[in-house]
């Protein structure tokens, strides 16, 4: 698979390793590296995974799904402590369309600043 090559080529290359430090990092030979890179031989699961994890993309990105290092897929979506829920649901007047908003508004905030 081409791309994938590519891949671990680009992301490599962008943090100033050569294959024989990469090798020794992810524990193979340089010429497997040069092999997965040249597109000639895949590299096993966990070779991704030890990719992916240390370059801390997804496998979609490795495998071309999209250009986007945290995958076209992932989807942050946080958890909301409840008693904040609570809490928000408490600040506002029921019923009326500008406050629905800004309590909607507030709860993604809370949620997102959990990240």
């Amino acid at each position: 698979m081409k791309i994938l090559g590519e891949r671990m080529k680009q992301l490599r290359e962008e943090s100033g390793f050569s294959q024989n430090k990469l090798a020794k990092l992810v524990g193979l030979p340089q010429s497997s590296i040069n092999r997965y890179e040249s597109g000639f031989s895949n590299p096993a699961p966990e070779t991704l995974l030890w990719y992916a994890d240390y370059f801390d993309v997804s496998l979609d990105f490795l495998f071309g799904r999209t250009d986007k290092p945290q995958g076209k897929r992932y989807q942050y979506k946080p958890k909301l402590d409840p008693e904040m829920a609570k809490f928000v649901e408490m600040c506002f007047e029921p019923g009326t369309r500008a406050n629905k908003e800004l309590k909607a508004s507030i709860l993604k905030m809370v949620s997102e600043d959990k990240k």
